[in-house]
C-alpha cells in the first residue's frame, strides 16, 4: 500500500463554511464552533448567504478557489457591513464636519458621513444637556420633563419654545416612541457670534459654567438646546409599582454603548430608540391635518366640528392627540367629545365625556386622565345591547357643547352592521363640518360616508330624509330633545352637510386578530390605575398602597344604588357593590328617608357623573359605605347615587397588596 496515490484536493469542492473561512480575515465573523449548512436553521442559512456576498463583495472570490485578499484591496469594505450589531463610536464634542453647514464643500471629498446622534451630556444628577442641530429627530423611551432653554422643538405635533413651561413627556412601549426634533424656526438676520451671545445669556439662568461652554463648542446656527430632566410622576409610580408593569415605561436590553452618554440618559430615565420605532405618519394623514388646523384658525362662520371615524386600530385616537397638539400651537383650548367607550382618552373606559383642552397631550391616554366638563357613566366598555341609551347620553353631554372653540369627535372603532348604522345616526345628530374616514390595508371595507350617502342611508333609529329649504337634515326624533343656548336659538345653525376627508395611514400595529382583546383590557387596565394615581402625595413623598389610604365613610340614606347592565335581586345588591368600582354621581332627585336599608333604584338615570372611586367595604353595623376616591370633598358633598357597572378593578390592584 505504500504506493497508493494520495487523494486529490478538492478545491471547487470545499464546504460552504470553508469558502466562509476565506473571507473571515475581512468579515470579522463571529467566533461560534464550526456548523454544516445542513446543520444550520433557515435563519442561519439567510446570515451565511448575507456573509458570503458581502464576501464576493469585498473581493474574496472563494468561486474560483482564489486566496484571501489583501489588507489594502479590503479596507474600503467598514465593519459595519456586518448585518449583526455592532457598536458606534461615541460622538466627539466637537462638531463634525458633516453637521456644520459652512463646511459642506470642505467635506465633499470625503464622501457622505453618517449623521451622530446629537451631543448629549450630563448637566448634573437626573438631568441631561441635548444640543439638537437642525433638522435632527433624537427618539427615546421613558419619562422626562422637556424645557427648551433656545431655539424650538416639537414632540407629537406639540412646539415648545424658549421661555414656555416645561412639558412632561411619556414615550411607552404600549404606543409608539415620541421624538423631540428641531424645528426651523425664523431668526433675524444675525452672525453666528451674536447668536452665541444671545444664547449664553438666555442659558446664564440654568446651567453652569462647564455646560454653557460645551453648548457653544458645538454650537450651530438654528440649533435648538433642550434640557432633559427626571419626571417624578404619582401616576407613573403608581403604575409601575405593580409587578409586571414596569416594562410600560422601561424595557431592559443589552446595549453596546455604554459611554457617557449612556449614563446621562439612563440618569434621566429614558432611552435612545431607533427612528423606525418612532411616530411615522403618512402624506395623507400630514395633509389632512394642515387642512384641518387651518380650517379651525381661518373660521369665520363659527367653530368647525370634526368626526373622526374609521375601524380599529388605524390610528384615531393618535390622530386626534396629533390634531390637538397642532391646535394648541394656536388657539388656546379645543373641545373634545368622547364617544368611544372602550378606549377612552381622558377618562376611565365606560364614560362618555365633553372636555375643554388647554394642555398639550404627550403621552397616551394613562398619563393625562382629566377631569371632563361633563360626564355620564355607561358602565360597559361596548353600546351592544344598549344602543338607545347610548344614542340618549351623547345627546346629553352633547347639548353643554356652547360651539366657543373647535369639536372633536372621537367615535368607535364598530363600523360593520349596526355599528355602521349607529355611526350614520351620530353624523346626523351632531352635525359635523368634517368628517376624517381612516382606512388601511388591513381594516375591513367601510363605504365613504359622503353627505349623499349619509342622506339616502337610513340609520339605526333614524330614516333617511331629504334637505329641507337648505336647513340640513331635518331630525324630528332628535331636533326636539337637542338642547342650545339662547343664540343659537334665535340664529337657526344651517346644517349643509359635512366635507368629507379620506385618510390612508400606514401604522405598524402590535394588535391582531388574537391579542386584540387581551391588548385592549391591558389599556383599559391602565387607565384605571393612572386614574387610582392620582390618590398618592406627588413626589418626594412615599407611595402607599391603597389598602392604607383612609376611605371616605358615606351613609347609607345618603345615596341611592343602581347596578346598571344586569338584573340583581335587592337581597344581593351590597354583596355586588362590596369591593367594586363604582361611579360617584348627582341625581336631580332628592335621596332620604331610609334609615333601614340601601336605597335602590328601578331605573338607570342619565345623570352627571362626578368620578369614580372603590367601594373598599360595607359597614352593616352602621351602615355606612366605604369609598376610595380622588374626587376631592368638595365634590363629594354633590354626590347622592353609586352606580355599578361592568368595569371592574384590575386584577393587580388586588393581587399585588404587600
Amino acid at each position: 500500500m505504500a504506493d497508493t496515490l494520495p487523494p486529490p484536493k478538492r478545491g471547487p469542492l470545499r464546504s460552504t463554511w470553508a469558502r466562509c473561512r476565506k473571507a473571515r480575515p475581512q468579515l470579522i465573523l463571529s467566533r461560534r464552533p464550526r456548523r454544516r449548512l445542513r446543520l444550520l436553521r433557515w435563519g442561519g442559512r439567510r446570515l451565511l448567504r448575507r456573509r458570503l456576498l458581502q464576501a464576493q463583495a469585498a473581493g474574496a472570490d472563494w468561486r474560483e478557489g482564489c486566496g484571501p485578499v489583501s489588507r489594502s484591496a479590503a479596507a474600503p469594505r467598514p465593519k459595519t457591513a456586518v448585518p449583526s450589531p455592532v457598536p458606534q463610536p461615541a460622538p466627539s464634542p466637537t462638531p463634525s464636519r458633516a453637521s456644520s453647514p459652512a463646511s459642506d464643500e470642505d467635506a465633499a471629498p470625503r464622501g457622505p458621513a453618517k449623521l451622530a446622534i446629537p451631543p448629549l451630556r450630563p448637566a448634573g444628577a437626573g438631568r441631561a444637556l441635548l444640543l439638537l442641530p437642525r433638522e435632527q429627530v433624537f427618539t427615546f423611551s421613558g419619562t422626562c420633563r422637556v424645557t427648551c432653554l433656545y431655539g424650538q422643538v416639537q414632540v407629537f405635533g406639540f412646539t415648545i419654545g424658549q421661555g414656555q413651561p416645561s412639558q412632561d413627556v411619556f414615550s411607552t412601549y404600549t404606543h409608539s416612541r415620541l421624538a423631540l426634533s428641531a424645528v426651523h424656526y425664523s431668526a433675524p438676520e444675525k452672525s453666528k457670534k451674536e447668536m452665541k451671545r444671545e444664547a449664553r445669556a438666555l442659558l446664564r439662568a440654568h446651567l453652569n459654567r462647564d455646560d454653557r461652554c460645551w453648548v457653544m463648542k458645538n454650537f450651530s446656527p438654528l440649533c435648538s438646546v433642550v434640557l432633559l430632566e427626571t419626571l417624578k410622576n404619582s401616576a407613573v409610580r403608581f403604575i409601575t409599582s405593580h409587578p409586571g408593569l414596569s416594562y410600560v415605561f422601561e424595557q431592559e436590553r443589552t446595549t453596546f454603548q455604554i459611554n457617557a452618554e449612556y449614563f446621562a440618559m439612563r440618569s434621566v430615565g429614558i432611552k435612545k430608540e431607533k427612528k423606525k420605532n418612532g411616530l411615522q405618519l403618512t402624506e395623507s394623514v400630514l395633509s389632512a391635518l394642515e387642512e384641518l388646523v387651518s380650517v379651525a384658525c381661518e373660521e369665520a362662520d363659527g367653530c368647525p366640528i370634526i368626526l373622526v371615524c374609521g375601524a380599529q386600530d388605524v390610528g384615531k385616537s393618535t390622530f386626534n392627540r396629533y390634531l390637538m397638539n397642532q391646535l394648541l400651537n394656536s388657539i388656546s383650548c379645543v373641545d373634545y367629545l368622547e364617544c368611544d367607550l372602550g378606549q377612552t382618552e381622558f377618562t376611565p373606559p365606560g364614560c362618555i365625556s365633553l372636555l375643554n383642552i388647554t394642555e398639550p397631550l404627550l403621552g397616551p391616554p394613562f398619563t393625562h386622565q382629566r377631569t371632563p366638563q361633563k360626564m355620564v357613566y355607561f358602565g360597559r366598555s361596548t353600546c351592544k345591547d344598549n344602543y338607545e341609551n347610548y344614542i340618549e347620553i351623547i345627546k346629553y353631554v352633547f347639548s353643554s357643547y356652547r360651539r366657543e372653540s373647535p369639536l372633536i369627535i372621537n367615535t368607535m372603532g364598530w363600523v360593520t352592521d349596526q355599528g355602521l348604522l349607529l355611526l350614520v345616526d351620530l353624523i346626523r345628530l351632531l352635525c359635523p363640518s368634517h368628517v376624517v374616514q381612516f382606512s388601511s390595508s388591513r381594516s375591513r371595507f367601510m363605504p365613504k360616508l359622503t353627505p349623499s350617502y349619509i342622506d339616502d342611508m337610513d340609520g339605526l333609529y333614524t330614516k333617511s330624509k331629504a334637505k329641507v329649504r337648505d336647513r340640513g337634515f331635518y331630525l324630528p326624533e332628535f331636533a326636539d330633545s337637542l338642547e342650545f343656548g339662547d343664540e343659537e336659538k334665535e340664529s337657526p345653525a344651517a346644517f349643509s352637510g359635512h366635507k368629507l376627508m379620506c385618510v390612508r395611514s400606514d401604522f405598524a400595529f402590535r394588535k391582531t386578530p388574537r391579542n386584540r382583546e387581551s391588548h385592549n383590557r391591558v389599556l383599559r387596565d391602565l387607565a384605571l390605575l393612572g386614574y387610582l394615581g392620582q390618590l398618592h402625595p406627588p413626589a418626594p413623598k412615599p407611595l402607599h398602597p391603597l389598602h392604607s389610604l383612609t376611605p371616605y365613610q358615606v351613609p347609607f340614606s345618603a345615596v341611592a344604588l343602581r347596578v346598571i347592565h344586569s338584573d340583581v335581586a335587592p337581597t344581593h345588591v351590597l354583596y355586588a357593590v362590596n369591593a367594586s368600582w363604582v361611579g360617584l354621581c348627582k341625581i336631580l332627585d332628592e335621596v332620604g328617608g331610609f334609615t333601614e336599608g340601601p336605597v335602590l333604584l328601578t331605573q338607570t338615570p342619565i345623570c352627571d357623573c362626578l368620578g369614580f372611586g372603590i367601594c373598599r367595604g360595607i359597614d352593616m353595623e352602621k351602615r355606612l359605605y366605604h369609598i376610595l376616591t380622588p374626587v376631592p370633598p368638595e365634590e363629594l358633598r354633590n354626590v347622592n347615587c353609586l352606580l355599578v357597572g361592568a368595569i371592574s378593578i384590575p386584577h393587580c390592584v388586588l393581587k399585588s397588596q404587600p
